[in-house]
């Protein structure tokens, strides 16, 4: 039987569903890459809540999800921005979420690292930014988890220039107690961000984001690049020091990324795992056997369905992660924190659930359909 999806044009298209899924198995951890799958949150459908109140998290269905990725042998990015950090889930809620995954991953010999930032304040002083900085350090390391500094809104606002960042981000470095991972956002994903490191100029800026790491080099495990600019994350690559690893955040172009060429590769840390769990994990698996080719046609196909939700305003990407667990059944509903499930158009969801059944996402394709089917009916779309 066909479906019929909206186009962005106004119209009805006719689409027939996929049969059977793509067939992925949990398996070991992967080999040649480290690969971290930044994970969602599930909100609690059932809270009296409202989108500018604390976020009603459905603690269960979240590390429920969790385990689903660490099956596959992924680790996991906690409370990053695609568990909507500064976009619905506040510091209070990311906290309790970093204490929850950091125990079920030490209870399943998972994998996790969870991200450190600022947001327990909307600006401060340097200080009070640092401060900020220590308190959630703290959280994350008490957790027994491995930290990401994040990069923050308030000391984008407070920095007045290069070595703000220099200072803010060498004392932090000091005194972590493990090796950290450095995040640098760009304002594609969070427009606060525009000038981080202290300047517009990206060449400007990563002369000082990699001062930083050449001043503590014990200090840092990896960098995530999260700038959707391959040429750029490959320069910075290759001018890490020895030993630092770089961790793609590149939605956009993560497959030749990872495979890399005869001067290195990245490792991964990126959003787009959450929907592509099991694919992903598998494609590297191939990749671990030296098979550059293999892992390529696994994973080239998915970068269409991977800029489609990282299509701009890219920040919202979220919301098609959400929609895809939903319509994959690793939750029973289509509610987001914030109220985020608005952020996006149907059509981009028919293209969305287009793309994802194609490559064989779903679990269950009819469970999939159905809930499509829900949703367009709900939007007043006869089939």
């Amino acid at each position: 039987m066909t479906i019929r999806l909206p186009d962005f044009k106004g119209g009805l298209r006719a689409y027939e569903p996929r049969a059977e899924p793509l067939a992925l198995t949990p398996g070991a951890p992967l080999a040649s890459r480290t690969v971290f799958s930044a994970a969602h949150v599930v909100a609690d459908p059932y809270a009296d809540t409202s989108p500018d109140a604390p976020a009603a998290v459905d603690w269960d269905a979240t590390l429920a999800f969790r385990r689903h990725l660490w099956s596959h042998g992924l680790g996991v990015a906690e409370a990053m921005d695609t568990a909507q950090r500064g976009m619905g889930l506040d510091w209070a809620g990311a906290a309790e979420l970093i204490r929850r995954s950091a125990a079920e991953a030490k209870a399943v010999g998972g994998r996790i690292a969870c991200g450190v930032g600022t947001d327990q304040i909307a600006a401060g002083s340097l200080g009070e930014v640092r401060a900020a900085y220590e308190e959630q350090l703290a959280v994350v390391e008490e957790s027994g988890a491995q930290a990401i500094l994040m990069a923050s809104r308030a000391l984008c606002a407070a920095a007045s220039g290069p070595e703000d960042y220099l200072e803010v981000y060498g004392h932090l470095l000091r005194q972590a107690g493990e090796p950290v991972v450095l995040h640098w956002l760009g304002p594609m994903f969070d427009p606060a961000l525009e000038g981080y490191w202290g300047s517009s100029d990206l060449d400007t800026a990563t002369d000082t984001f990699l001062e930083v790491i050449a001043a503590h080099p014990d200090k840092v495990d990896g960098i995530k690049v999260s700038l959707l600019d391959a040429a750029r994350e490959i320069d910075i690559r290759r001018r890490l020091p020895q030993g630092v690893r770089c961790y793609t955040g590149d939605d956009f172009n993560y497959p030749e990324l990872i495979a890399g060429d005869e001067k290195g590769f990245s490792h991964a840390l990126l959003g787009i795992f959450d929907p592509l769990g099991p694919l992903a994990a598998e494609a590297v698996r191939v990749l671990d056997t030296g098979d550059v080719a293999g892992f390529r046609e696994l994973l080239d196909p998915t970068v269409e369905l991977s800029r489609h939700l990282f299509q701009t305003p890219t920040r919202f990407y979220k919301t098609g992660v959400v929609f895809l667990a939903w319509l994959a059944g690793h939750q029973s509903h289509f509610t987001m924190v914030g109220g985020l499930q608005s952020a996006r158009s149907l059509p981009h969801f028919a293209r969305a659930y287009e793309l994802a059944d194609g490559l064989g996402l779903f679990p269950d394709p009819k469970l999939a359909e159905e809930r499509m089917r829900n949703l367009l009916a709900l939007y007043g779309v006869a089939q």
